[in-house]
């Protein structure tokens, strides 16, 4: 591995470019492959043995392109599969659970810290896991969210209709009286805004919202410091799915917060 190594990164769909978008931000020199498993998204519903099929898949094609650090941009395959690439991979893993939960607990006061995630996320427990392994007094309180990913991918990110969803879902974790959100989907950050102003419109107090992908961007800014890892010069992305190249490279814009002109996205077969 060197410096000019590329990072990967992968998902099951476009929600993880909004990790890739904080990762540019964080750190715009560095080379970046991302690829998104569109053939087979969403991975939520499938069984933990899938999941780890499909993520060893996704990792192993990576890995043949000698990146240099692997950032696992799904909140599934990283409550599921974590261990086992860190395992069978030559290079640092990240997840974006970890770092999220670390960085809810960093914000949370009064060590009640909410949680809004899809119901495979909030069923596999892996954040309270990972808060626990930071913090034993902070108590987590989960909401599954199932509508809030097809809200974002449908582009209705804004109005009346994302205000309404998001109330119903923050509603018990307002009323738990919590003072900090961790964002527990790569799809939420595009919510960020709503979800930001409904908490404020409710919540007796002010709540910390705490996008996960950013933390995760931060964390990996500083583990690539660590190990001198850090490239210099202009970065740049290479985009690669399993299905649909043309309709990813609609949507993607909106996630990356940036147009995808000079760029093509590659069809790929795992």
């Amino acid at each position: 591995m060197t410096a000019d190594d590329p990072i990967g990164v992968f998902d099951s769909g476009l929600g993880g470019l909004t990790v890739v978008r904080a990762i540019r931000e964080a750190l715009p020199s560095e080379r970046l492959v991302y690829l998104g498993d569109t053939a087979r998204v969403p991975y939520g519903t499938r069984s933990a043995h899938t999941i780890l099929r499909y993520a060893r898949g996704c990792a192993r094609h990576l890995a043949r392109d000698g990146i240099k650090l692997l950032v696992v941009a799904c909140n599934t395959v990283s409550a599921v599969a974590l261990p086992m690439l860190r395992v069978e991979l030559d290079v640092p893993v990240l997840g974006v659970i970890g770092p999220g939960a670390r960085a809810g607990v960093a914000a949370t006061r009064s060590h009640r810290l909410g949680v809004i995630a899809t119901p495979g996320t909030v069923a596999s427990g892996a954040y309270p896991r990972a808060v626990a392994s930071v913090s034993s007094r902070t108590e987590v309180f989960q909401r599954a969210a199932p509508l809030l990913v097809p809200l974002v991918e449908e582009g209705w990110t804004d109005g009346e209709v994302p205000r309404l969803v998001v109330d119903r879902y923050l509603e018990p974790l307002i009323a738990a009286d919590i003072d900090s959100l961790v964002l527990g989907c790569t799809h939420y950050p595009l919510l960020a805004d709503v979800i930001r102003d409904r908490v404020a419109a409710h919540s007796p107090h002010p709540v910390t919202v705490v996008d996960s992908a950013a933390a995760t961007a931060t964390e990996l800014e500083e583990l690539i410091g660590e190990r001198g890892m850090a490239r210099t010069g202009e970065g740049s992305l290479r985009l690669m799915v399993t299905d649909r190249p043309d309709q990813f490279a609609d949507e993607a814009a909106r996630f990356l917060g940036a147009s995808l002109e000079g760029l093509t996205v590659e069809a790929i077969d795992l």
